[in-house]
Parts: C-alpha cells; structure tokens; sequence
C-alpha cells in the first residue's frame, strides 16, 4: 500500500503553448515545468524514496518541508546509486552500519539529499534556465514562488522534448560525445555504479562478444541507466528476500542481469528534431550513437540543450 501521507503536491495546471522560439519570451518556463510537483519530506527512508522514484518514475525528488512547503533540498537518482557504492555517501553503510545493507537503507533521505541547491523564479525564461542548467551541469531546476515555495520543477527533458520536431537540420554527429565511457557485461554493479557517479553518467554503454579485443571495445551489447539500477535494487525480491545483510553481497551482481539489451540506438546524421521526437516517443533521455555497429558517440538531453541554444 503506498504511503500517500508523506507525499507532498502542489498543484498549479494551466494551458502549455509553444513557439519556434520558445525562449524568447520572458517568464515562459511555467509553460514547460511540471506544475503537479511530488515531493517528499526528509524524514522519509532512503529504501522507500526509491520505492517513490520508480512509481513515478522520477529521476530526481524535491524534499520539502511537511508544514510550509518549503524547499529543504533535492535527491536524485545519482545521489541513491553514491550511496549503493558508487561514491562517499556509501560511507553511510561502510561506517554507520558497519556494512549493515538492510539498516543503511532504512537511514532518512535527508542523510543524502542536496541541500545547497540552485533555483529559479516561477518568473524566469526558458532561455535562462537553459544557460543555468548548462552553466551548473544540472539536470534540473526547482521553481520557487514568492513565498519561497515549490512551485514547479524544469527538466532537460521538458525543454528537449519542447522542441520536438522544431529544431533545426543540425545533425547528432555536431552535438554528440565522441568520448564514451563504456564498460562490459562481467562488471560487477559496484563497479558500474563507480564509473557513472565519479563520471557523472546516467548511462553507461556495455561493449563485448567479439574476440578481437578492438571490436569488442566498441560493439554495443546493451546499456545501463541509473534508472535501470535503482529499478534492480527496488525489486521486491532484492528489499525483502536477501539472504545476507551485507552490501556487497548485492553489488557483486554483474551488470548483464540487470543492462538492457539490444538498446536504441541512433545514426550520426539523424537530425537533432527528429532524435528529439525519438526521446518522446521512447520516453528516454540518452542514446548511444552508432555507425557500421560500433559505438562511435553518445548523445543526450544535456547535449540538445547546447543544440537549442542556437535555435
């Protein structure tokens, strides 16, 4: 039964309108955000914050406070993959808990939330939360009314799937990363949790299955979201079934129990309009980018973001 108390909406719909130049106009970014914000307060569990994220399907959760509605923080699913192992806030399991995985994940979200966070007025335009979230590498923006309160929150993915079919003939190959992290399908979740939260990855490409080791570091096999991660360790069979309390037990799963395989992929010379449709139709923020079946780049909402810029 979902525990509906300790979330928290604020609901303000209105009619969503969208131009060529949809960030020429000044407080235009209520167009776009999400309006119905779910939060939750600080005191709710890491487990159970999880538990929300996948429901929603959210990469990220505001944390407010249960009486004002004010803005306490943010915790998104990069912060929970840290703590699995990823990073320094696993130290809550290492040292709290004395390796103790069951207890760790009973700990208040508030123990990893962002607390110093940036924000923008309900005020503000498309054109400068763009120039904000590429200047701060954020992926998104919490929107805060006169009173201080939550009052909306912005994505790269609303802005990118704003311009779905609007954007111009330039192309994946002008925006996407040449430069690819990639791991392969042996890799223990620990380690796969490593290379995306010190990387700032979302998404991580799995390469192998050729015996020429030059190939197989670029054949595709599958890929790996933070949201595929967070899905694995929200299974009702990992929360209420381990046989051992410890951590590692769990982050020694190799990643081709939990990668999707035969991802999405895209061609370099798609245009940047149509991988937008792509996005929205598919309901996803990344795709590796493929030609003659090897990974030659990557591609993400982050980088449609740089591409908007010169609509």
């Amino acid at each position: 039964m979902k525990d509906k108390t300790s979330i928290n909406r604020k609901s303000n719909t209105g009619a969503v309108e969208h131009e060529t130049k949809v960030h020429d106009r000044e407080g235009d970014i209520m167009a776009i955000a999400t309006k119905d914000v779910v939060s939750i307060p600080p005191t709710k569990s890491i487990k159970d914050t999880a538990k929300v994220m996948m429901e929603h399907e959210f990469r990220r959760l505001p944390i407010t406070d249960p009486g004002s509605g004010k803005l306490l923080g943010i915790v998104t699913v990069m912060d929970i993959l840290d703590f699995f192992g990823g990073g320094k806030k696993f130290n809550i399991i290492e040292k709290k808990y004395e390796d103790n995985f069951l207890a760790a994940i009973n700990e208040p979200v508030k123990e990893i939330m962002t607390r110093d966070l940036i924000t923008l007025s309900t005020k503000a335009s498309i054109g400068e939360t763009i120039e904000c979230m590429l200047d701060h590498q954020l992926g998104a923006i919490p929107l805060i009314d006169a009173d201080d309160k939550l009052a909306g929150i912005v994505t790269e993915r609303d802005i990118a799937l704003s311009l779905a079919g609007m954007a111009g003939k330039e192309t994946v190959q002008d925006y996407m990363s040449a430069k690819v992290f990639t791991t392969t399908p042996g890799t223990p979740l620990e380690g796969a949790c490593k290379i995306m939260v010190r990387n700032g990855l979302r998404r991580i490409p799995i390469v192998g299955g050729e015996a020429d080791i030059s190939k197989a570091a670029k054949k595709l096999l599958g890929i790996l979201t933070s949201t595929d991660v967070i899905r694995f360790l929200n299974a009702k069979e990992l929360f209420d079934h381990l046989n051992s309390n410890l951590a590692t037990d769990v982050l020694k799963t190799t990643i081709s129990e939990i990668m999707v395989k035969d991802p999405i992929t895209v061609e370099p010379n798609m245009v940047i309009g149509d991988l937008c449709e792509l996005f929205a139709e598919k309901n996803i923020g990344g795709v590796p980018v493929v030609k003659n079946d090897a990974v030659v780049g990557i591609i993400t909402e982050r980088d449609i973001l740089r591409a908007v810029k010169r609509i």
